[in-house]
This record gives structure tokens, sequence and C-alpha cells, in this order.
């Protein structure tokens, strides 16, 4: 039985690490590629934390009655959708773990406060966290709009959706109107909703 050569062993443990470090570079470089991709595929939100014009949903144009809705308000009075009728209501679904529903936030406050005055208002809807909680996410991104808080997803039941955001308009005879799911933004909001807002 022939010895064996240490020098071949070595040389061959060598070439098999080798092997080792290009195929861990080819992964590597693969998950590199995936990476890229997955930011270009994100939607682009502006510093200023506003939606894109090019990553914002379109509405669809919907007619049915809006439903019977009776949620908490942050200091946990009963409001129903039914006390706002009169005015064009936007019903957004939302929630603070959820990132295009934090970037559409700061437009839908500027839109708010530039419409309010004309019988507009907006009713946030978070969707499951509790009400201490809301209240200091809130306070800290400086909404002034109504929120309500919903921990048993009462209003996707009543909207029939799952996705967040999710948004829907209301006229001011109680007609639902328009329906969102994604991120809006302030280009969007006045195409589609001030027209309804000045009928």
């Amino acid at each position: 039985m022939g010895k064996r050569n240490p020098s071949a062993r070595k040389k061959k443990i060598a070439r098999q690490k080798k092997k080792n470090v290009s195929a861990m570079m080819i992964v590597g470089a693969g998950l590199l590629l995936i990476g890229i991709a997955a930011i270009f595929a994100i939607p682009k939100t502006k510093e200023s934390g506003s939606v894109d014009d090019a990553a914002s949903s379109i509405p669809v144009p919907v007619e049915y009655d809006a439903p019977e809705l009776t949620l908490k308000d942050l200091d946990g009075n009963e409001a129903s959708l039914s006390d706002y009728r009169g005015q064009v209501t936007l019903v957004n679904l939302w929630a603070t773990w959820c990132p295009p529903c934090k970037a559409e936030l700061p437009v839908l406050e500027a839109y708010y406060e530039k419409h309010a005055k004309d019988g507009f208002v907006i009713i946030g809807i978070e969707d499951g966290e509790p009400p201490q909680d809301v209240a200091a996410f809130v306070k800290g991104w400086g909404l002034t709009y109504p929120i309500w808080t919903d921990q048993t997803a009462a209003a996707e039941a009543a909207f029939r959706v799952r996705a967040l955001p999710s948004s829907f308009v209301i006229d001011r005879d109680g007609v639902v109107r328009l329906a969102w799911t994604g991120a809006i933004s302030e280009k969007m909001l006045e195409k589609y909703v001030t027209p309804i807002i000045e009928e």
C-alpha cells in the first residue's frame, strides 16, 4: 500500500477552499443584486415623507351606501360614520407599523388642513394597536383629523378589505364614491377628491 503524499493533500484542500470562496462570492453577489432590485421595487417617497406621484395608487370609482360603523376615538368616546353625514369624508384604514401608511400621513394631514373649511373631514382608523400607543403616535406625527381605534378589524369587515392602507371617500349624501388601496399622493387627492368636495 503506497504512502499518501502530504503535499498533494494540501493542494487538494487549497483547491477546495478556493472553490468554497468562489461559491460564497457568487452567492453574495446574487444576494446583493436581489437587494438592489428590492430597493427599486419599493415605492419611493420624497424626503418630506410624502408619497411620490409615480408611487401613488389610483382610486377606483364605486357607488354604494357607506357602511354602518361605530368605533371609539382616542378619548374613548363612541363615534359613527353617520355622524359625518353632510360632509365629504375620507376614511383611511392604516396602522402605525405600516410604511406606506406612514408615508401618506403628511399628505393626508396637509390636505385635511387645506379643505376642512369646505366641509371635508378625514377619519383615520388605526388597525389593531392599543389606544394609548396610537395616541402617542398621532401626537408625534402632529395629526389633527379625527382618529379612531379598531382592535377587532371591524372597519376592514365593513369595507370588505384586508390591505393597508385603504381609503374610501364618502360624499355628503353618504355614498361611497372612491376606493383606494395603497398610499395616496397630494396630486391624486386634488384630482379625484377635490371635485367631490366642490359638488
